[in-house]
């Protein structure tokens, strides 16, 4: 699994819920005096050239209230080989909406800079996801059980256990602090930082859509921002995507139609219903929309091995959008299957298949039904997608008949500010060109403190991923200026 984060936001379509991915790749106190279950079991990463202990903090569940006094097992990775004590510092990786070692295994930058810095490696994982459930098995139950999922108790998690850290770790009291993250991870990066100054002294928050809310961005800049990629990788390739939703829609008002449908795309599970056709488009927007967010330089591995800049290869195919409908469908099929069979090995296509896998997707559906409520929408001419509003009463609805609760549109603007962030500091907003996310993102500094820094080349948080011989130019200069605004936050925390 590549180093990307699923986000996804329900938005109500044609009458249907469609779970849109628009991602990644994607997200506790101590009980009894900070009493600690320091249980190690020996790490076997996928990257053999990773060395990290796994640990399990016995955090509360609830940070802010006192009826609620029950504590659960958080899990956390670290990895000291490097660090440099007393004192050295700490990178702090504030977990995203899925297992924690799917994180530490693909956010190489921390472990090329390691050395570096001296630092050690801190990958805590986010409560209700990976191994870290409040409430065992009960956790995704009942709404009830859910309660305590918001980024405010995780952010008081990451808090209380770096708190613990320092206590207990010879050399590590005087240890600045750095968290680090991406996507959702790196949204909390710099909420934490924003939350807790005292805590860490800096942070770097990759591909992290914090505008993404409210009115603070338009809605439709997500999906702009997708068709300009496609736009400028080959000639007429956004245009048959575009042309490709009425071809779509009049094949499917038949029966024969819809079998064509099902047969030309190897669909594994025939189209018979109009909600099949809506979740259809809807699982061919998400794979446009991920391999916007994939459009690496270099070959990665998600579902299937992916070639080096994917919507190049996938243009190829699309380079005639006045064709007739099913010659059009049959070059969409194509692309398409440049993302999910590349190798040329699978049997049929599952439209229930998407890059997120095991990324936690029930808990995000949750997340966004309660603080995360993020608004999208397309109009069809500035963008490769059918017309939609966003209706934010049927996103409600919706949300209710699923989990039983109802969304606070304005929640995160209202605890982290919104666009209201300068009296802050110390935070790295990095943004790459190609990212759908740098939609929601802090696109130019706000301050001396407060820095913006854009990878035209960049996909989804590439900065954070390994140095490759094939990385472009400006991802190369962005980790390095990351890498000095955290010298300099360590050298004025000692100075301090």
């Amino acid at each position: 699994m590549a180093s990307t984060e699923s986000y996804r936001s329900i938005i109500h379509l044609n009458g249907g819920t469609w779970l849109i991915l628009a991602l990644n790749l994607l997200w506790i106190s101590a009980a009894q005096s900070f009493h600690v279950s320091r249980q190690f079991a020996p790490a076997q990463p996928p990257n053999p050239g990773l060395s990290y202990k796994t640990y399990y903090f016995n955090q509360k569940i609830d940070h802010f209230g006192f009826y609620e006094d029950a504590t659960f097992k958080q899990r956390y990775l670290v990895s000291d080989c490097n660090w440099r004590k007393p004192a050295g510092p700490i990178l702090f990786y504030t977990g995203n909406e899925g297992d924690i070692t799917l994180f530490c295994n693909n956010t190489g930058f921390m472990w090329d800079v390691a050395e570096q810095l001296g630092a050690m490696l801190v990958f805590a994982e986010h409560r209700y996801y990976g191994e870290s459930m409040p409430f065992g098995d009960l956790s995704y139950s009942d709404p009830k059980y859910l309660n305590y999922l918001t980024s405010e108790q995780a952010l008081a998690d990451f808090a209380v256990l770096i708190k613990f850290l320092k206590s207990s770790i010879e050399g590590a009291k005087d240890s600045p602090v750095i968290a680090l993250g991406g996507s959702y991870g790196g949204m909390l990066a710099a909420w934490f930082r924003m939350k807790y100054p005292q805590v860490v002294v800096g942070a770097l928050a990759s591909s992290a859509p914090i505008w993404q809310f409210e009115d603070l961005v338009p809605c439709n800049t997500f999906y702009q921002t997708v068709t300009n990629d496609f736009k400028k990788s080959g000639p007429g390739c956004s245009e048959s995507i575009l042309n490709s939703w009425a071809a779509i829609n009049h094949l499917s008002e038949t029966g024969d139609g819809l079998q064509w449908l099902s047969d030309a795309f190897h669909l594994c599970s025939p189209l018979k219903t109009k909600e099949d056709v809506g979740n259809f488009k809807g699982w061919l927007i998400e794979t446009w929309t991920n391999l916007a967010m994939v459009d690496y330089p270099y070959p990665a591995n998600f579902l299937e091995p992916l070639p080096a800049w994917p919507i190049q290869v996938v243009c190829k195919f699309l380079r005639n959008p006045k064709s007739g409908e099913k010659e059009l469908l049959q070059d969409i099929f194509q692309a398409v299957n440049v993302y999910y069979n590349y190798t040329g090995t699978a049997q049929c296509l599952n439209t229930s298949q998407t890059a997120s896998g095991s990324l936690g997707d029930l808990g995000w559906t949750y997340q966004a039904c309660t603080e995360m409520v993020m608004p999208f929408c397309s109009d069809g001419v500035n963008d490769m997608f059918e017309p939609h509003t966003w209706d934010f009463q049927a996103y409600s609805d919706d949300c209710y008949k699923q989990w039983g609760v109802r969304p606070r549109a304005s929640w995160i603007t209202t605890v982290y500010g919104g666009k209201n962030i300068t009296s802050y500091s110390n935070i790295i907003f990095s943004n790459g060109g190609l990212d759908p996310w740098s939609a929601g993102g802090v696109k130019e500094s706000l301050s001396d403190s407060l820095i913006a820094i854009m990878i035209p080349e960049g996909a989804h948080h590439l900065d954070l991923r390994s140095n490759n011989a094939y990385d472009p130019k400006s991802v190369l200069q962005a980790r390095a200026m990351e890498v000095e605004y955290m010298k300099k936050w360590i050298q004025e925390s000692r100075n301090n």
